[in-house]
């Protein structure tokens, strides 16, 4: 039977302008309901017998709701709890209508559900800003961002390609990929046009703040948000986010922000093997933002860098968009998580930006911010768990080489060079790369 699909994804990531838009194609009507807007439609809820719901919305939309030709959209289901516990009975009882259910802070009436959702009522779609290929493609043209897709191991980007690939990147990290920046950019905005509307998405992220608690509480996710924003790719201490906090505080703050989406915590795994989850250690993450366009805009980055592909808080940038494409590349029913390997030892500190599991295997996934530096910890993680293939992330052209592990001449390791704006193809290429 038809299952209901639940999309879940931060404010304005474009979940209602994809689902009736996909929707208007699709069906010969699409009848929408805003709860969050459209409170008195609430009641309608209440009842237990799905068809006569359907019978009333219908009658107030003035709309057909017909099973197999209509599609029915529930926006902002988290405003009606009622709404949500309704889906497992469309399921059950009118299996043939199709429902789609979408909300900004869905997570956060899931947690909070006194209905229980068992497996295989509902399925879930996360949704992402727009991936880097998905800019590429409306601002530069399908042709480019078909290349992107279109990479394998062994092939050689032209100069011409590579560079107009590499000035893309630096687009995006100042653009990111919430919806509405990326038009104001693809139709020639001013650039300020672009952190305005940049800051309006912040601030309707921090007015969300007043529903998650108290008003130290609201304050207390402002100054985590702010830090995280100019700490991507460091290790969180709470004391750095407030001195005045209790950690416990600090922390739930962090919590929460990731149930809102607005950041996303990548934590410490010992990686010896997978699922990477398995290993990991809840006490030590970092964490990085939800889109590089907000992070920098509230970073304070005040224009578009000229010289260079970064300039600004250039190795956190590059972390942030890998982290960023890594996570949407993940399979579109999973909230991919992401991890990342640290030891801690007199003298002999390392840290791998990002470990992901393909195929069974470990890779670690250093990312650079220049088109060399040095891979003391990439070589340090193979060293210790015995493994022989890392990737690389840079500002440099695509290559396979095998290099002596320092410290063991006996062993030789593969290096996957890859430019940062191959981050999103990372999962599949690994997959493809011969063993």
């Amino acid at each position: 039977a038809r299952q209901p699909l639940a999309s879940r994804g931060a404010r304005q990531v474009g979940k209602p302008h994809l689902v009736t838009h996909w929707g208007g194609a699709s069906f010969r009507s699409v009848v929408t309901i805003d709860l969050e807007r459209e409170r008195e439609l609430h009641q309608i809820f209440d009842q237990s017998d799905p068809w006569k719901l359907l019978q009333e919305l219908a009658v107030i939309k003035n709309q057909p709701l017909v099973p197999g030709e209509s599609l029915l959209f529930l926006d902002e289901v988290q405003a009606c709890p009622r709404a949500l516990a309704a889906l497992r009975y469309f399921h059950e009882l009118v299996p043939v209508l199709h429902v789609i259910a979408a909300g900004s802070l869905l997570d956060f009436a899931l947690r909070d559900f006194a209905h229980s959702m068992p497996v295989g009522r509902v399925e879930y779609l996360f949704l992402h800003p727009l991936t880097f290929q998905e800019f590429v493609g409306a601002v530069e043209g399908e042709g480019l961002a078909d290349v992107l897709e279109g990479y394998h191991i062994g092939d050689t980007i032209g100069g011409a390609v590579a560079r107009r690939l590499e000035d893309a990147t630096r687009h995006y990290l100042f653009v990111g990929g919430m919806p509405e920046a990326v038009q104001a950019y693809a139709d020639r905005a001013p650039l300020v046009d672009i952190q305005r509307i940049q800051s309006s998405i912040v601030g309707t992220m921090e007015d969300d703040f007043a529903k998650y608690g108290s008003r130290a509480q609201q304050d207390l996710l402002r100054m985590a948000l702010r830090h995280v924003a100019r700490n991507v790719g460091r290790k969180i201490k709470f004391v750095n986010v407030s001195a005045e906090r209790r950690a416990a505080e600090v922390r739930a703050a962090l919590d929460l922000l990731a149930k809102g989406r607005v950041l996303h915590l990548v934590h410490h795994s010992s990686a010896n093997g997978v699922p990477l989850g398995a290993e990991v250690n809840d006490k030590r993450f970092k964490a990085i933002f939800l889109d590089c366009g907000l992070a920098n805009r509230v970073y304070g980055l005040p224009v578009l860098p000229a010289g260079g592909l970064m300039t600004v808080n250039e190795g956190a940038l590059a972390e942030q968009f890998a982290g960023q494409e890594l996570r949407a590349s993940g399979l579109p029913f999973e909230d991919a998580p992401l991890y990342y390997w640290h030891r801690e030892a007199r003298n002999a500190n390392a840290e791998v930006d990002y470990v992901i599991g393909v195929g069974g295997e470990v890779f670690p996934v250093e990312v650079k911010s220049a088109a060399g530096g040095a891979l003391r910890s990439v070589f340090q993680f193979l060293g210790e768990k015995g493994r022989t293939r890392a990737i690389r992330l840079y500002l440099g052209a695509a290559g396979e080489e095998s290099l002596p592990l320092p410290g063991d001449d006996s062993r030789t390791v593969r290096l996957l060079s890859l430019p940062l704006y191959l981050a999103g193809q990372v999962r599949r290429l690994a997959a493809e790369w011969p063993a």
